[in-house]
């Protein structure tokens, strides 16, 4: 039996040159999908600014609406008998209840907030057991 070795063609290439084409081909590909990731932020982002503007019109046409509201109530009381600047006094007085009570509810919902008290003993812990202590 003779053992014929088998020579490589110039024209075949080189682990060398079969590595810088597939370090070259990963970093085209990653450069692609980052050029796409943008691009469907940039249409996520105009889409989000576009529901923002029209959630802050819908808001502000909202407080219009409870303006007109308060001067219709205050011309119902009116209408009911009471001077037309009591009418106003009595709708400012209940804005301003309303407005002390939502202001008492935060301040109790605000002291509720607590560290994350586990995930920080948790975060504490890591450095121990990387080092293989327990």
């Amino acid at each position: 039996m003779s053992s014929q070795q088998v020579r490589p063609s110039s024209d075949d290439p080189t682990i060398g040159r079969l590595v810088a084409d597939a370090s070259r081909d990963i970093s085209s590909l990653i450069t692609k999908e980052i050029e796409l990731a943008k691009t469907e932020l940039k249409v996520s982002v105009t889409a989000g600014g576009i529901g923002i503007a029209f959630f802050a019109g819908a808001a502000f046409i909202a407080l219009l609406g409870v303006i007109m509201l308060s001067v219709a109530i205050a011309y119902f009381i009116h209408w009911a008998g009471l001077g037309l600047h009591w009418s106003f006094l009595i709708v400012f007085g209940f804005y301003i209840l309303l407005a002390g009570l939502l202001g008492f509810l935060g301040v109790r919902k605000v002291k509720q907030v607590k560290a994350p008290e586990k995930a920080i003993a948790q975060g504490k812990e890591i450095p121990k057991a990387l080092r293989g202590q327990s």
